[in-house]
């Protein structure tokens, strides 16, 4: 359905196959053929091996159903690999039992389950195993289809090379030993000459393979040889596609699928070494170019020749494959001007007579294809093949069967090797960073959406492993724009049906017909300015234009989302001409943009707001309610524009080569979309600078990043300059809270103190594992005595030293104690606390309620104290989760002058103090008057006359003339005092702490703590001054803008933003000299890669290195990814993968939080099976945590939802899926705890579906909104939505009966049983959901309570009964009942308000009769 359009914005992408694959529910599995053959052979504990059941399988179950994607999702859910393939497989078995594994790891695969698991560690039998499947793609007996099983298996083999099994097969298969396949000795001999290593491996090979016996001898043969096979076998196939004609489909497949792994090699430094210099001298490029498929006019081929594109491009990427090492354009260009010199001194030197001119040619006359063809053309094929020769360059196809013209293969070799590679920075300078109607409207973009795993796609995969940075950010652009191009069209297909174009009669013009809420008709459209071109561009600078309309039709609400525009939103401007049908509805095979006449689409971004006098309103102006309606004239409103100037130039050139018209005066429709999800040109212009940038990442991290080298290199343990000694202050409570947090290390307490020591801490480290003498010396060790001295340092314990110290007083109000903390932090909590302050990669797991945040600030907190110079950037996904951060952190002792909150949603802080840039300056303006006020009280406690407290620079004077010179007076004098009263009389601030809360002295018992107490009050007087030393710039500051930007790159020490907020200021960032050192991205599983990236680098490089010194992610890899809305994008490109994830994937070493304390244990049940060793705090076994729920008989149950009105799940616009049996049930359920007493904000409803979302909001309306008593609950959302967040009670809408759908996916299920903190209702259709494979660890213990609701009489909020003991219980039958029993509450609840207001009313009575008869008397 509808797959001429994109999927609706209430559909979820997971939904998308949804009516091309049924997801299939446990009743089906049982009732296979196949699931029967599995119970029979494999089901049990016992395996009943037979190698007959593999074979019946293959030939009855899959050969005959043509392979069934059904059956080998049943036998990959039967455990058909880990139960019965592989312990049975030998070298023995058969070829079926071989394709069997192959198709259930590419089923595995494909549902992005792991599939290496199943393999275990027996790497003696995976190498038996790997070997016979590689001489499966040499069996010219096995069919195409099963042949492109084996290949898509091997793709999967070489996009997991984190895997040890997998990789130490991968690679026998691109070592050096492949280079013997190379046409020419000589080719060789260059790359030993340039590389002087390449030869030792090459002889090193060569000496294995004369050493080896006569088998092993053959198997290395055999894989020396193996990808030159490989790629004859490629290119006999794919030349027997025709160019016109039918084609046998499996043939193009395959050729794609051969296609994809080349790329894959390519893409990948340890795979592209050497395979890479063996595709070139193969000329598989320049074959597959010179291929009848080109010339094919079919849509069949086309995926084909994209696949080709991109593997020329890897193939020439900008990368030293020896080296590793990124090449710049530079270097790129240096490099192939060294390639054109070689070949005119060869020309000159061997063919002086058949080549004269090239030769003696300036280089760039002969770096095009055009230009080389005009010296090879007339050159003989004899001569060409001598030229090839003499360049080391092969003279044939390395398939002779191959019919293709000799000299037309030879002069497109050297055309290839020779010609300029096209620059992809100014390819992609080149191009608009808005997308267009063309591109918006491929119809490849739509059907992507419906990605089912059959085919590869042109996209670039987000794996584990990167060429380069500019590799990285490259891939990041492409899928990022295109998976915004989608967002965007799903928002304009949205607003363009909204607004129903339509043709009039007979004027024949366009007319809006509806309305949309994000759209307005455009009134008038004017280019005001057109900048000149920069020097050596072509383009102009900026392209403004000043757009009018009216907002009058509007509602006041909708009105003040206009109003609220602000610089920086992206917009759109549209041109729709509609025709004759576009009044009509839209049919399913109808083209969207033909119907409804859609011409032109232009992005466009918010550059000023034009006030009624035409001159630009500035935003704290606008955003002021009282001066709001003076700036507008009416309804009328106009904004400036800032157009994309390459898109601008294209579409004048257009114009001006009378190809088509001026389309900016066409335009008629200005779109705007929701601003948080339109960052992205803030995105995409972000990744285009830095790839013109020099990018440096941290050197200890860059490995780590690119997928490279040790995976735990960045670990603290392991970082050259670890810092051996770290002030924990207030992490810890008390000595047994240390002792219990190092429990594993070797404590000694320092000498001269002694145990048990008083808090703050300060642990420094005596030995380091990592700093033995093996590791010192620089001698060259063998294999063997490098790994004696690793497990030496992986046994071997650190040591830490113990001490603390005195906090000095700051002083005698109560503002100077210092806040402290006062959570006990458990020791997986304090271990990432400790990783976090020192230097390098740190990786939080935190699972739902396990207290990351607080692990977050605290780590925040040390660093502010341990580092004061130093600046921490917070990042983070949502503004939800960065207020929370950001409201902790300021209970902690943390100098509110040093916190900056960047972004719009400051405004949504719990908090009486602004904390944005401007809040700050104008906090840090209102600080220096109460400060120069102390100042002056100072003085004239001191005697001293004048105005010192006048100025910032005048209170510096006043403290180094007269306040430290008293002091230091004071000082000398206390020698010759023993007194206590002595002491009062000659401190000479006396009188200036008078109006503290108590007299300074009083506590003092001798002249130490009079001391102490003495340096307390100057203390305080030294951080007066010093304040307002740092305050003093705003005073020679003038304008705000000059101020915040200050106090942001100067003063501020903690910074926080979203990562958009991130991506949006970047370059500001950046011209402003922002720096810092580290960084902290709390969600970072829910970020996507690029996005988590981008933080990394707000900064220009120091001296070029990166002056980051600490990076720590904290997130939840098993909970919900980022939100990509495309299916291939988020599978095939596997964009849904975040860094976190991708560093997890990696082997990074992880902290996983091993304690939540949110729930109840038994909530938390439902939950912490998905956790290695998930264990309850104890205050989850406390206090309300071990009382019932008032009303309820369990504390969690799932109830059974039958039909409702004969309709279980309906679907009244494909995806908007609803069940008002289950809406009607849940807000009866809200209205009943309501009745008895619950309070509104301590309940949620969560469900799994926008449209269930919207039915229930539609039911809360008319059953509840309306009546105070009954009011709305905390939150009406979809469980996606509510990730982060948590209430006590929550009640979840499953809303299908037909199949399962999307909460299949076990990371949203582990959301939704994780929001709950007391109480978590479940309202499903119970078979549907206990039947399903994926969700029986949930489900399981869901069943083993009754599916009828059960309730306890009598009960109000809040409970006293204890959550095991029962009661006289009620159930529920079904809605209709709850129904009448909320009726029949609502009665009584309404009587018993009746009867208290009729006995206060005559109590009233009462008490005014008797004051009468009083008055009376």
């Amino acid at each position: 359905m509808y797959q001429k359009t994109t999927l609706p914005l209430h559909a979820s992408p997971s939904e998308a196959s949804s009516y091309r694959q049924r997801n299939l529910t446990l009743t089906e599995i049982q009732s296979d053929s196949v699931s029967k053959l599995a119970e029979k052979y494999f089901g049990g504990k016992k395996v009943k091996w037979d190698p007959k059941v593999v074979e019946t399988i293959m030939n009855e179950e899959l050969v005959a159903s043509n392979f069934s994607s059904h059956k080998l999702v049943l036998l990959e859910l039967s455990h058909y690999l880990e139960k019965f393939l592989w312990p049975n497989y030998d070298e023995d078995s058969s070829l079926n039992h071989v394709i069997s594994i192959c198709l259930i790891v590419n089923e595995k695969s494909r549902q992005n389950v792991s599939p290496w698991d199943a393999f275990g560690t027996d790497a003696e039998k995976f190498s038996l195993f790997f070997k016979r499947v590689i001489r499966l793609l040499t069996n010219a007996d096995l069919s195409l289809f099963l042949s492109r099983s084996v290949l898509i298996f091997l793709i999967q083999c070489f996009q997991s090379l984190e895997n040890d099994l997998v990789r130490t097969e991968c690679l026998k298969l691109v070592t050096i030993g492949i280079w013997n396949q190379l046409a020419h000795e000589g080719k060789r001999e260059q790359m030993f000459n340039e590389y002087p290593n390449l030869l030792k491996l090459w002889n090193s090979s060569n000496k294995k393979m004369a050493a080896a016996d006569d088998n092993t001898k053959e198997q290395l043969e055999f894989e020396r040889n193996w990808l030159s096979s490989l790629m004859k076998k490629f290119l006999e196939i794919v030349y027997k596609i025709p160019v016109e004609g039918e084609v046998d489909e499996e043939m193009i497949k395959i050729s794609e699928r051969y296609l994809e792994f080349f790329i894959d090699l390519e893409a990948q430094l340890p795979t592209r070494r050497f395979f890479n210099t063996l595709l070139e001298d193969h000329q598989v490029t320049v074959l597959c170019q010179m291929a009848p498929f080109m010339r094919r006019q079919n849509k069949d081929v086309e995926l084909l020749k994209k696949l080709l594109t991109t593997l020329c491009f890897y193939s020439k990427f900008e990368i030293n494959d020896q080296t590793g090492v990124a090449l710049t354009d530079i270097q790129m260009t240096e490099a192939h001007c060294q390639q054109l010199i070689q070949l005119q001194h060869v020309a000159f030197r061997q063919f002086k007579d058949e080549i004269k001119e090239l030769p003696l040619a300036n280089l760039a006359s002969i770096e095009t294809r055009k230009d080389l063809l005009w010296h090879l053309e007339p050159l003989s094929e004899q001569t060409l093949i001598r030229l090839c020769d003499a360049l080391c360059i092969r003279s044939t196809p390395v398939d002779m069967s191959l019919d293709v013209e000799s000299k037309e293969f030879l002069m497109n070799v050297l055309v290839e090797k020779y010609q300029k590679r096209e620059s992809q920075i100014k390819k992609i300078n080149s191009q608009p960073l808005y997308p267009d109607q063309d591109i918006l409207f491929n119809d490849n973009l739509i059907q992507t959406q419906f990605y089912a795993g059959d085919r590869p796609l042109a996209l670039p995969k987000l794996n584990l492993q990167f060429l380069t940075l500019h590799d990285y950010l490259l891939r990041n652009f492409t899928l990022f724009r295109l998976e915004s191009s989608y967002e965007i069209r799903q928002d304009i297909e949205d607003v363009v049906k909204r607004i129903s174009p339509r043709l009039t009669f007979p004027d024949m013009k366009t007319e809006f017909a509806g309305w949309a809420r994000m759209a307005v008709p455009i009134s008038t459209f004017n280019i005001v300015d057109v900048g000149e071109a920069n020097l050596g561009e072509e383009k102009p600078s900026r392209v403004r234009a000043d757009v009018g309309f009216q907002i009058n039709k509007f509602t006041p609400a909708i009105r003040k989302e206009w109003d609220g525009l602000r610089k920086h939103d992206v917009m759109f401007l549209l041109t729709i001409q509609a025709n004759e049908k576009s009044g009509d509805k839209l049919q399913q095979e109808e083209d969207f943009r033909e119907h409804y006449g859609i011409k032109y689409i232009r992005g466009c971004e918010v550059v000023d707001i034009i006030g009624k006098d035409g001159r630009v309103i500035d935003d704290n102006t606008r955003f002021n309610q009282s001066d709001n309606a003076s700036n507008w004239k009416g309804t009328q409103r106009t904004i400036r524009l800032e157009l994309d100037p390459n898109q601008y130039k294209m579409d004048m050139d257009s114009f001006n080569n009378k190809k088509s018209g001026d389309i900016h005066q066409t335009f008629n429709i200005l779109v705007r979309r929701k601003p948080q999800e339109n960052n992205f040109k803030a995105v995409l212009e972000t990744i285009r600078d830095l790839m013109q940038s020099d990018l440096v990442v941290p050197e200890w991290l860059q490995k780590v990043f690119l997928g490279y080298g040790d995976p735990a290199s960045a670990h603290y343990t392991k970082m050259p300059n670890r810092l051996l000694k770290n002030d924990f202050r207030d992490t810890f409570l008390n000595w047994e809270h240390l002792k219990e947090c190092f429990a594993t290390k070797d404590l000694k307490v320092a000498e001269g103190q002694t145990e048990p020591l008083n808090p703050p801490y300060v642990i420094s480290v005596l030995d380091d594992p990592m700093d033995t003498e093996d590791a010192k010396t620089t001698t060259k060790k063998s294999k063997k005595s490098k790994k004696t001295a690793v497990a030496a340092a992986e046994v071997k314990s650190e040591s830490y030293q113990v001490s603390t110290y005195e906090v000095p007083s700051k002083g005698p109000y109560p503002e100077d104690i210092p806040k402290e903390n006062h959570i006990r932090f458990t020791p997986v909590q304090a271990e990432a606390i400790h990783s976090g302050m020192n230097h390098g990669l740190t990786m939080v797991v935190g699972p739902p309620g396990t207290g990351k945040t607080d692990v977050a600030v605290q780590t925040i907190a040390n660093l502010y104290h341990n580092h004061p110079e130093q600046h921490t950037l917070i990042v983070t996904h949502s503004n939800q989760a960065l207020n929370q951060i950001f409201e902790k952190i300021i209970d902690l002792d943390i100098d509110p002058r040093h916190l900056v909150r960047l972004g719009h949603g400051e405004e949504e802080l719990n908090s009486d103090s602004s904390f944005s840039k401007y809040g700050r300056v104008s906090s840090a303006l209102e600080r220096r008057l109460i400060l120069l006020q102390e100042v002056q009280r100072l003085s004239q406690s001191l005697g001293v006359h004048g105005e010192h407290g006048a100025t910032c620079e005048t209170a510096g004077y006043f403290y180094q003339v007269t306040v430290s010179p008293r002091w230091e007076s004071f000082l000398s004098k206390l020698s010759e005092i023993d007194s206590l009263e002595k002491i009062n009389e000659i401190f000479p601030f006396t009188e200036f702490f008078a109006n503290a809360p108590k007299p300074i002295f009083a506590d003092c018992v001798d002249k130490n703590t009079a001391l102490k107490t003495a340096t307390g009050c100057f203390i305080h007087l030294q951080n007066i001054f010093t304040e307002l030393e740092e305050i003093r710039p705003f005073e020679l500051l003038r304008s705000s803008y000059d101020r915040s930007n200050y106090l942001l790159t100067k003063e501020a020490k903690i910074i926080a933003m979203t990562c958009t907020h991130a991506a949006l200021k970047r370059r500001e960032l950046v011209a402003l000299h922002f720096k810092y050192d580290n960084i902290i991205i709390e969600e970072a599983a829910q970020i996507l890669e690029v996005e988590t990236f981008i933080p990394l680098l707000l900064q220009e490089a120091d001296h070029g290195t990166n002056r980051l010194k600490r990076v720590i992610l904290i997130g939840d890899h098993h909970q919900l990814p980022p939100v990509v809305k495309n299916t291939a994008f988020q599978q095939y490109g596997n964009m849904e993968q975040s860094m976190f994830t991708r560093f997890v994937r990696l082997g990074v070493p992880t902290l996983q939080l091993d304690k939540q304390g949110r729930a109840r244990p038994s909530l938390a049940n439902l939950y912490n099976w998905r956790y290695n060793n998930l264990q309850d705090l104890e205050k989850v076994t406390v206090d309300s945590y071990t009382k019932a729920n008032a009303g309820f008989t369990f504390e969690y149950q799932m109830v059974h939802v039958d039909k409702f009105q004969n309709q279980g799940e309906t679907e009244p616009v494909p995806y908007f899926y609803q069940n008002l049996g289950e809406a009607e049930y849940v807000v009866a359920v809200y209205q009943y705890m309501r009745l008895l007493g619950y309070p509104a904000e301590k309940i949620s409803i969560l469900t799994t579906y926008n449209g269930q979302k919207a039915l229930i909001d539609d039911v809360m309306q008319r059953r509840c909104a309306w009546n105070p008593y009954f009011g709305k609950p905390a939150a009406i959302t979809t469980v996606d939505k509510y990730q982060g967040q948590q209430n006590d009670y929550v009640l979840l809408s499953l809303v299908r009966t037909k199949t399962v759908g999307h909460i299949r996916d076990i990371r949203r299920l582990v959301v939704a049983m994780s929001r709950a903190r007391l109480g978590l209702y479940v309202f499903c259709h119970k078979s549907l959901f206990e039947n399903c494979y994926e969700l029986e660890p949930v489900f399981k213990q869901l069943s083993s309570r009754p599916d009828k609701l059960q309730l306890q009489h009598d009960e109000n909020y809040p409970a006293k009964r204890n959550v095991e003991d029962g009661g006289e219980v009620t159930e529920i039958n079904d809605v209709e009942e709850m129904g009448k029993l909320v009726y029949k509450l609502s009665q009584e609840q309404l009587e018993s308000m009746r009867s208290e207001e009729a006995d206060k009313a005559t109590l009233e009575e009462s008490a005014l009769a008797e004051v009468e008869a009083m008055e009376q008397d």
